[in-house]
């Protein structure tokens, strides 16, 4: 399911136009079908597991049939759909569109991205990273498909084809009577643990008793007492096609997790049910027999995976091949295996790799998306991991060596240049799916009644062998939903081979247009593709200068533009730029060439006129250099990889430039060729033979000029002499390396000091300073009237210190320097560093120096009161029983190897706290109180604690794993009075609220597993003694609030859903409601709070509950027909605005449009569901009736009370600018953000009864 949730690495690569291939044509088209002549489907990004399951109903032609049997008249016209009076059934008739793409049109995969806009899904649903169930999608979308199709012909298909019926009978012992109730399945959930066929969970399902004996015993209704009872259950109608569900995902009681069943689990290819079936009807086998035609594939854990699917192909659709492995005969392929292996691979050169990969395809030619997968085959390591840190990325090293390689079949498969597949002989696609592919030549003429078995894979399919299924029994990649078909159901011969049997008429002419016009487009696509633009440098613009080519003239021109068609050839290209430089004289030679930062430099020349661009590795914005072939300007030029020119920056000591580059050096960027030696370069640059060459290294060379802002001079590293006879790429030069050239008498100054082989530079540019600034306890906000004086006043009573320093000198000494120059004495201090926002960073380590404890030059530091740690302590703040915001921050200095028990004494122990009933918990991403530390015998730098980080003291043991501790809330919701004024908070949460207002009591804790459903978290609240005196028949009359800052924030939906998927963790407060009928909200119904305003006074009628479904429209349109039809007015006379309590202020709700795109040119109508409003459940919704009410102001008197109380609490902050809030000012207020639902899958179906 997740897109790269499996992959290593990046194995293939894409043509891009670096490749030799630029998209011009707009939109590249998709390609066509590869040579398994059958269609796959994209992945949205999360949508394997639909693709999966949609795959495997094409394949069952007779769903595939009677979905195609349904027409426009029964189902509709999906131009239809936006009509109002329109019935239009839109996911059957998307389904059929999808099902005639994946058997007609010529293309590589399929999109479903109409279909999942028929669910109603959104891009969340489909490109999010939540774990799906297909055996969940399978119900569900037969679900909506039989909701869809209420009414039609085919309302029953469904119901024939897949529903079966099983009958549970208990027999009592003693006088024999048989109690049974039958059920009704869409597919069979057999157990996986602790078994190792399908045969055995079959046999343990319908064939094993169960016995109530003991304490366990069975009250007969005809005997009336307990008594001993058998129970069992069976088959009694077998449907078509039997889907089977491997349960393979269980519960670790124990360890209080889920995990996946790995084990090895058989099943047949073939099974006969009659021993699981509850009499025998028919003495034929085939009655009972059914053989497996798709098995879907899921790869990965029980939180995240890929699913996949074998399909056994029964109409013969496809065209099969043998697997790579075996498609050659066993003579044949062994002759080829010998010669092959003759010459010893060379696995660390991976052009001899990747030569003998092409060398050993049978077409000669390999799909550039599956060279890294057959490369990893081949070595057993990814290219990644071998080859990217020295030959870099695999399409740039093809690239490199267009000499060997080329791109063939439009760029999308990679050949060896010395014997490329012609057109005759590259894998053949077809041009016309509507009619039949012709028989696979592996096939035998007597076997055409045999089906294959496909691997489709999102978007690819594979041929596989029957025997390849049983690599499912068992791993990570293991089967997980089975489907059989009954033996007895045979198809008519003019169905084999035959995309178009049984489809509509009007869908085989879509699909026929849809092919014309990918056609069309690849045609229009290759044309404009072919076309090349060629950079032309002609040789009397160019000299040779610094080992490569530099323009004689920067003002003129001296690239010429040409557009050609790389199928002509290099003859071809030669003539046409004699025709355009008419005054040429002699020979022409044409070279690759590439502008480099030292100048232009030249490769290879095209000698071969027969060769065609393409052939010949040119592609778009090729540099090409016409010139004889022998000299530029009568200079000898020379080509080739090897001399390519380096460009140096060359430091040179002057004395009398000290304002260029810094005092004491001069610099200047030089060009050498690549096969020059170090002596050449000294000879260049005209110094003597006894001057020294030396190389940037270490800080000085990552600092970039000099020294860098760590402080410290600059290093140099002297050249042996034995490396002046070295070449600068057998020295790893490369461009932008420093060169700096010294004389020996240059040691005698300050600037310059050897030390062996090692130069130090000493420039005054590195001589900076560091300030330091004490930081008293005032600073810390601690006098009332010193804090309001204001920043400037706070800065004069910091006492600063400007201490000269470098990178190497240490923090100690820089601290010692400021305490004498400050005067200071008596209390020990410590350095801290400040970050952007003035915030006080943890003390640094003083037995580092400047440069490596990471302290900038010519920065602040705070000299405060407080111990240093050293390298091997922590620098912990931590709370007690709240995060650092609702209490008193402290600081702690531990060792980094200490425990977390030990961690954990240590604060207490500076608190004056005892006992052993308080555990360590760290803070999240938001600043709260997040996730304790499970692990006390752990210590601190194993579990990654760094320096400066909050942890908070908690009261309690810690919780056990897996289990969950929620404070429960009772809902109580008075609403004696007949008008309730705006000051009523159906939020607001206090034991001691007034009257009319919502109140919560607190009614306990529950404890349990996080894999309980809500059903059962309701369950266990009922038996609270609290709530004893609620009286809720069921579950389903309890409302489950989640509480966040003493707010209502969500409703929990989903009685099925665990509390894991729900988002709840230990520590959660929930509130639960008693309703006065049964509720189940869906994913996308919102709870609001409705008040209709009191015609002429400035106050509401009590608040009404109403459920707006916005799952199918979520404008402000909706809710007020929602709003409209709840109180029996006009929508048009209705005027609607949000409540927001914390500001009280309303939000009134227009209804507006947004531009959504200029290729569209259509409004589409904002969700109130995002921005701005942010509807959610127990939001408040004023109305205005304008037919009687003409006053558009929905604040009350009580809101202009708290608005004023609102400003008179942000005066008395902006003044009262004490201690506690400057501990708060940087933090933000307001109220707390909630998060979205998580939401089940579900499909939205309209009605249609």
């Amino acid at each position: 399911m997740f897109g790269n949730l499996f992959e290593e690495e990046e194995e293939g690569f894409s043509p891009s136009p670096s490749t030799g291939r630029v998209v011009k044509g707009g939109e590249e088209p998709p390609p066509p079908r590869g040579r398994s002549s059958l269609c796959g489907i994209k992945n949205q990004g999360g949508t394997c597991y639909l693709n999966s399951l949609l795959q495997t109903l094409l394949f069952t032609p007779e769903f595939r049939e009677e979905l195609f049997k349904l027409g426009p008249e029964e189902l509709g016209r999906l131009e239809d759909k936006d009509k109002p009076d329109a019935k239009v059934r839109v996911i059957p008739l998307e389904l059929q569109r999808l099902f005639a793409r994946l058997l007609l049109v010529d293309q590589q995969s399929a999109s479903t991205a109409d279909l999942t806009d028929s669910f109603g899904w959104n891009s969340s649903e489909v490109c999010g990273t939540n774990q799906h169930d297909v055996q969940e999608l399978n119900r569900i979308l037969f679900s909506a498909l039989e909701h869809s199709l209420v009414g039609t012909s085919g309302s029953t298909f469904i119901h024939r084809l897949y529903h079966g019926t099983t009958v549970n009978s208990i027999v009592c012992k003693e006088c024999g009577n048989v109690s049974q109730r039958q059920e009704d399945f869409l597919d069979l959930t057999v157990c996986v643990c602790g078994l190792c066929s399908l045969e055995g969970a079959l046999w343990n399902m319908f064939v094993e008793e169960e016995l109530f004996e003991g304490n366990n015993l069975y009250r007969c209704a005809q005997c009336d007492k307990l008594v001993t009872a058998a129970k069992s259950a069976k088959l009694r109608k077998l449907p078509p096609f039997m889907t089977m569900s491997l349960l393979r995902f269980s519960f670790d009681f124990a360890k209080c997790e889920r995990y996946k069943e790995t084990g090895r689990y058989t099943f047949p290819l073939t099974i006969n049910l009659r021993p699981f079936c509850e009499q025998v009807l028919s003495n034929l086998d085939s009655d009972y027999s059914y053989e497996l035609f798709s098995v879907i594939i899921h790869k990965g854990g029980c939180y995240g995976g890929h699913y996949h699917v074998y399909i056994r192909d029964i109409d013969q659709l496809g065209q099969w091949e043998p697997p790579e492995e075996d498609s050659k005969p066993k003579t044949k392929r062994k002759v080829e295996e010998v010669s092959v292996s003759e010459p010893k691979l060379e696995e660390d050169d991976p052009l001899s790799v990747l030569t003998a990969i092409i060398v050993q395809e049978p077409s000669k030619s390999v799909l550039l998306d599956q060279l890294g997968q057959k490369l990893m085959n081949k070595i057993g390591s990814s290219w990644s991991k071998k080859f990217r840190k020295h030959y870099g990325p695999i399409g740039k090293f093809l690239q490199s060596h267009n000499d060997v390689f080329i791109l063939v079949s439009n760029g999308t498969r990679v050949a060896l240049k010395a014997n490329p597949p012609t057109p005759g002989t590259e894998p053949s696609t077809p041009t016309d799916q509507t009619t039949s592919p012709d028989p696979s030549p592996a096939l035998d003429a007597g076997t055409t009644d045999v089906s294959y078995w496909f691997d489709l894979n999102d978007s690819t399919v594979t041929s596989i062998r029957e025997s390849d299924i049983e690599k499912q029994f068992q791993g990570k990649e293991s089967a997980y939903m089975l489907f059989y078909r009954k033996t007895q159901l045979h198809r008519p011969s003019e169905a084999r081979k035959n995309r178009q049997y049984k489809v509509p008429p009007h869908l085989v002419q879509m699909a026929q247009e849809e092919n014309s016009k990918l056609q069309q487009r690849r045609e229009e696509f290759e044309a404009s593709n072919n076309s090349v633009e060629l950079h032309l440098h002609l040789a009397p613009s160019y000299r040779l200068e610094n080992g490569a080519l530099q323009p004689i003239s920067k003002e003129q021109n001296r690239i010429t533009t040409l557009t050609f068609d790389r199928r002509k050839t290099v003859g071809d290209l030669r003539l046409a730029i004699y025709q355009m430089q008419e005054l040429w004289e002699g020979d022409m030679a044409l070279t690759l060439a590439k502008c480099l930062p030292a100048g232009l430099h030249l490769y290879n020349t095209l000698t071969d006129d027969n060769v065609s661009l393409y052939s010949a590795g040119i592609y778009t914005n090729t540099d090409l250099f016409v010139w004889n072939g022998r000299e530029v300007c009568g200079a000898t030029v020379l080509t080739g990889a090897e001399w390519e020119p380096v460009l140096l920056t060359v430091h040179e000591e002057d004395a009398g430039r000290i304002e260029n580059g810094g005092p004491g050096l001069k610099r200047q960027a030089r060009g050498f060729a690549g096969g020059a030696t170090l002596g050449e370069v000294r000879d260049a640059l005209g110094e003597p033979q006894e001057s020294l060459l030396c190389q940037e290294h270490g800080a000085g060379k990552r600092g970039g000029h000099g020294a860098g802002e760590g402080g410290g001079a600059s290093g140099w590293r002297v050249f042996p002499p034995e490396d002046m006879q070295r070449t600068l790429k057998e020295l790893s030069l490369k461009d932008g390396d420093a060169l700096l050239v010294l004389e020996p008498q240059l040691f005698d100054s300050s600037v310059f000091n050897r030390n062996g082989d090692v130069v130090t530079v000493t420039t005054p540019s590195d001589c900076r300073w560091l300030q330091v600034a004490l930081r008293t306890q005032g600073g810390e906000g601690g006098e009332e009237a010193g804090e309001r004086k204001g920043e400037k006043e706070k800065e004069e009573r910091r006492k600063k210190a400007k201490i000269p320093a470098s990178g190497n000198m240490l923090l100690c000494e820089v601290k010692q320097r400021a305490i004498e120059e400050l005067k200071l004495s008596g209390a020990e201090y410590c350095l801290r560093q400040i970050d952007r926002t003035g915030k006080l960073l943890p003390p640094v380590c003083e037995e580092l120096s400047v440069r490596d404890a990471g302290v900038r030059l010519m920065t602040t530091l705070m000299l405060c009161p407080g111990t240093a740690p050293k390298a091997s302590q922590l620098f912990l703040h931590f709370s007690v029983g709240a995060a650092p915001s609702a209490g008193m921050e402290m600081d702690i200095i531990v060792e980094q190897t200490c425990t977390v028990k030990e961690c954990l004494k240590a604060m207490l122990d500076a608190v004056g706290l005892e006992g052993n009933s308080w555990h360590l918990r760290r803070l999240d991403w938001c600043e709260e109180v997040g996730e304790p530390l499970m692990d006390e015998d752990a210590s601190l730098s194993e579990l990654k604690i760094s320096n400066g980080e909050t942890l908070v003291v908690t009261e309690g043991q810690l919780p056990p794993k897996g289990f969950l501790k929620l404070s429960v809330w009772l809902y109580l919701d008075p609403r004696n009075n007949s008008t309730v004024s705006m000051e009523t908070d159906l939020n607001h949460a206090d034991n001691g609220c007034s009257d009319g207002m919502a109140e919560l009591r607190t009614a306990g804790q529950v404890e349990l597993t996080d894999e309980a459903t809500l059903e059962d978290l309701k369950t266990q609240v009922l038996t609270l003694p609290a709530l004893q005196s609620v009286c809720a028949p069921t579950p389903a009359f309890l409302r489950v609030w989640q509480l966040e800052g003493q707010r209502l924030a969500r409703i929990l939906r989903g009685q099925q859903l665990t509390l894991r998927y729900l988002k709840l963790t230990s520590g959660t407060d929930i509130c639960v409601q008693q309703l006065l009928k049964e509720e189940d909200l869906g994913p996308k119904e919102v709870m609001l709070h409705v008040q209709m305003g009191i015609p002429g006074e400035r106050c509401y009628y009590p608040p009404e509950e109403l459920v707006w479904d916005a799952s199918r429209d979520s404008s402000a349109r909706s809710l007020r027909t929602t709003v409209a039809a709840h109180y029996g007015l006009s929508p048009d006379s209705l005027l609607l605005a949000k409540h927001q309590p914390d500001k009280h202020i309303w939000d009134t709700i227009s209804s507006w449009s947004q531009q959504v795109s200029k290729r569209k040119k259509k409004k589409k109508a904002e969700s109130l569901l995002g921005a701005p409003f942010h509807l959610k459940d127990g939001d408040t919704i004023g109305i205005k009736n304008l037919l009687v009410d003409s006053n558009r102001d929905f604040c009350t008197l009580e809101d202009e009370q708290g608005q004023q109380r609102l400003r008179e609490q942000a005066e008395q902050l902006r003044k009262g600018w004490d201690l506690f809030t400057h501990r708060f000012s940087k933090k933000k207020t307001g109220p707390t953000k909630t998060r979205k639902p998580e939401v089940a899958l579900s499909i939205n179906v309209g009605v249609f009864r």
